[in-house]
């Protein structure tokens, strides 16, 4: 039986707020005060999405604003001289956006986040459709899980599967969010193939 690790879909955010193209500036900083949210996926036809814009994209035409006529030649970016100007969604976002899909482990998605320098991940189908939201919070919230629940899922989705016939019993402890597995076995080469399988919140094997 295959393992089955902590997934995307498992803690994604399921309600999406979205916009289209031709959303307006000021409708989108709205939206992002009202849901406390940092970034909002741009959308078209059958929810795909095209791009995103967050808070980052909006601070151009903020500093444009609030200093001198000469601030675009202040701007370090040709991208942010051209959102100075920006009045759309199409406009403002950053695009192709970054997306994951929802059978993504969690340590995907953290790499993707880690490489691509962003805070939050929209969770897409097959299709590009938008079906949730992960953001570096519900990927920290792994995390807070008690450590009876962290060593019972351990028991249950590794020892069970890669040490079914042990030399001996594999009892298994987790403190402070790290798993300990001890006892004897008969195969060693288990044991880099159960800390590759376990993709939970253990910050030592």
């Amino acid at each position: 039986m295959a393992i089955s690790p902590h997934i995307v879909s498992d803690i994604m955010t399921h309600s999406v707020v979205t916009v289209g193209r031709r959303a307006a500036f000021k409708d989108i900083v709205e939206l992002l005060g009202h849901w406390r949210v940092s970034a909002i996926p741009v959308t078209e036809a059958e929810g795909r999405i095209v791009g995103v814009v967050s808070d980052a994209d909006l601070l151009p035409k903020e500093e444009f604003h609030d200093s001198n006529p000469d601030c675009r030649t202040q701007l370090r970016r040709p991208s942010d001289i051209a959102k100075a100007g920006a009045v759309t969604a199409e406009e403002l976002m950053t695009a192709p956006a970054v997306t994951i899909h929802g059978g993504a482990t969690l340590v995907e998605a953290c790499r993707v986040m880690a490489h691509q320098y962003v805070k939050r991940l929209p969770v897409v189908d097959p299709e590009g459709r938008i079906e949730g939201i992960v953001s570096r919070g519900d990927l920290l919230k792994v995390f807070l899980r008690p450590d009876e629940d962290i060593a019972e899922e351990v028991r249950r989705t590794i020892v069970a599967h890669l040490f079914a016939a042990p030399a001996g019993p594999v009892a298994v402890t987790v403190t402070g969010g790290v798993v300990t597995l001890a006892g004897p076995i008969g195969d060693t080469s288990l044991i880099p193939r159960s800390r590759a399988a376990w993709c939970g919140p253990s910050t030592a094997w």
